[in-house]
């Protein structure tokens, strides 16, 4: 009995839509349901939202619960929330300064790292040294901000030697521009 009941109503239902649509205009309202559905999960989302201080899903959040500012040789070093080469000052520099017989490269890219002792955000300038040989140690990557090549003042992976006097890479230093 029951069964007859929902043939009915499939057959009402069909009927209707088949006096009121023509099989085309059918298939097209499917298929656009179709592609619909599966472009769902690419909207972007709020993961701040999401989260609500749970736990950090950025990479600058976790590097920014994990920062610190005693070690400057450590890849977790505060400035270095976007850096990524080899540590200046694990190559004879310092964290803003390059190593006897490099020199800075006239050119940079930024990224804004929060300093845990005083929990303010700082801009700080990543500026490669150049003309020696790659230094080697505290191969380091940071990832805070990072955007893709097309955004190049924002992009850690390029060799920042350009217009120096050589464009072999050594080292990267961070130095602090201001308050961001």
């Amino acid at each position: 009995m029951i069964g007859k009941g929902i043939d009915r109503i499939g057959e009402r239902l069909s009927r209707r839509a088949a006096s009121s649509l023509s099989r085309r205009s059918f298939l097209a309202k499917v298929g656009s349901s179709l592609v619909a559905t599966a472009l769902v999960p690419a909207l972007p989302m709020s993961r701040k939202a999401h989260a609500q201080g749970v736990t950090p899903t950025t990479p600058g959040e976790i590097f920014a619960r994990e920062a610190q500012t005693d070690d400057p040789t450590a890849c977790n070093y505060w400035r270095y929330c976007a850096s990524d080469g080899y540590l200046c000052s694990c190559c004879g520099g310092g964290p803003a300064t390059c190593p006897p017989g490099s020199t800075p490269s006239p050119t940079s890219w930024v990224g804004s790292c929060i300093n845990p002792d005083d929990n303010k955000t700082y801009l700080i300038a990543y500026r490669d040294c150049c003309g020696k040989d790659s230094c080697a140690k505290c191969a380091c990557l940071g990832l805070e901000g990072e955007m893709p090549v097309y955004r190049p003042q924002l992009n850690n992976d390029i060799i920042w030697c350009f217009g120096a006097s050589s464009m072999v890479y050594h080292c990267s230093s961070a130095a602090i521009i201001g308050p961001a």
